[in-house]
């Protein structure tokens, strides 16, 4: 019998729902992580909920940490850090896999294991491999615990650039000229690799976009001008991930559109554009958390453009097999078409963030998007669906 059939007791019925909010990880994305944490918990309804956070260090130790949201801001630029926020350097948190229990307990070296209570929703605020990528999914779809966001399949073909890109490309969905390098090509034969990548440059023009396959926020992404910085940008990607792509410049306006889903199935929020950063070469992770660069919401689109990109949005949510939420980003090009770049199945989710900003001008505040998101995954089942 599946945890979701099993019946209640009084006391489960009684109680408010408690929703474990986990953040931080392995990643490089770490910092922007706890940000978010410390956004949704501040938006989380109290007296609907109960709420346990749970974070994970960089070495990937499940840590119990205190419920202050005030102390996972960014500090003089400085990102916050789950190390900082534990109640202990050494207990750990360990999440039942027993379908049957969804039974939290914590412990520390020579101390007697605690239970700290049964969780019914998982709110992941993850960014990046080992969180966003569907291997946190999959122990949650093992735990019998549901869980906000994408499954297993949609988080790990988001959070890889390029077979999201074969996805997309295999429902119709226009997408940019790429190409990518794997580990094995890179370190076998890198002159040939580099071939490749100049052939590339010749076809399609300088500059080139040399970026990590499956990191986010902008991590790792360098602007090469010309052949002489592709050493450096790789390297730099490769730090991030073994794996990386090569984009062309595609010249036009950014454009972003969020996706939610409702009772009646996902719907598009107004667009944003991103305008140029004149400090930056790009829209890189500095320009969106440290300096906050800022969107332009609703994007300065006609009705007809308007349409299209939210047609498009949907059309991506449902090509990966998404669920809750997707915030897409498209190219609107010089001759007016769009072009897909990727979707990201667990965006920027901060209050100053793209995502939300998308659905506050469209009507849903940033408290009700928490809401929604949460009672959306409790209202889903885990297991095949």
């Amino acid at each position: 019998m599946s945890s979701e059939n099993l019946p209640q007791s009084t006391e489960q019925q009684l109680r408010k729902p408690r929703v474990a909010v986990v953040f931080g990880g392995r990643s490089s994305e770490h910092g922007i992580s706890v940000v978010t944490a410390g956004a949704v918990l501040n938006a989380i309804d109290r007296t609907k909920y109960d709420v346990l956070p749970i974070g994970i260090t960089t070495d990937g130790r499940w840590a119990l940490t205190a419920d202050e949201p005030e102390r996972m801001a960014i500090t003089d630029r400085k990102m916050p850090d789950v190390a900082q926020l534990a109640e202990s350097d050494e207990g750990g948190v360990v999440l039942s896999v027993d379908p049957g229990s969804r039974e939290v307990v914590y412990s520390e070296p020579g101390s007697v294991p605690k239970a700290l209570g049964e969780v019914d929703v998982v709110f992941p605020v993850l960014h990046g491999p080992y969180g966003e990528d569907g291997t946190l999914q999959g122990l949650l779809e093992l735990s019998g615990v549901p869980y906000v966001g994408a499954g297993v399949l949609a988080s790990a073909v988001g959070q890889d650039k390029e077979y999201m890109k074969r996805v997309f490309t295999s429902f119709g969905l226009p997408v940019g000229p790429y190409l990518t390098v794997r580990p094995r090509e890179w370190d076998n034969d890198r002159a040939a690799a580099r071939a490749r990548i100049t052939e590339f440059a010749a076809e399609h023009g300088w500059p080139l976009f040399i970026k990590p396959a499956r990191a986010g926020s902008s991590i790792g992404i360098t602007k090469v001008d010309d052949a002489s910085g592709l050493d450096e940008a790789i390297e730099e990607a490769r730090r991030h991930d073994p794996k990386f792509l090569v984009e062309s410049l595609l010249r036009g306006r950014e454009i972003e559109c969020g996706v939610l889903e409702f009772e009646d199935g996902p719907r598009a929020s107004v667009p944003a554009e991103i305008p140029p950063v004149t400090s930056h070469d790009f829209y890189d992770f500095e320009a969106k958390y440290i300096d906050a660069a800022s969107g332009i919401v609703p994007a300065p689109l006609t009705e007809e453009q308007t349409a299209e990109v939210q047609r498009l949005a949907v059309e991506a949510f449902e090509a990966t097999s998404c669920e809750g939420l997707v915030r897409a980003d498209f190219f609107l090009t010089e001759d007016g078409g769009f072009v897909i770049n990727e979707v990201n199945t667990l965006p920027g989710f901060t209050p100053i963030s793209m995502y939300p900003r998308m659905w506050q001008e469209s009507g849903v505040s940033y408290p009700q998007l928490v809401d929604r998101l949460i009672q959306a995954a409790l209202d889903r089942p885990t297991g095949l669906r």
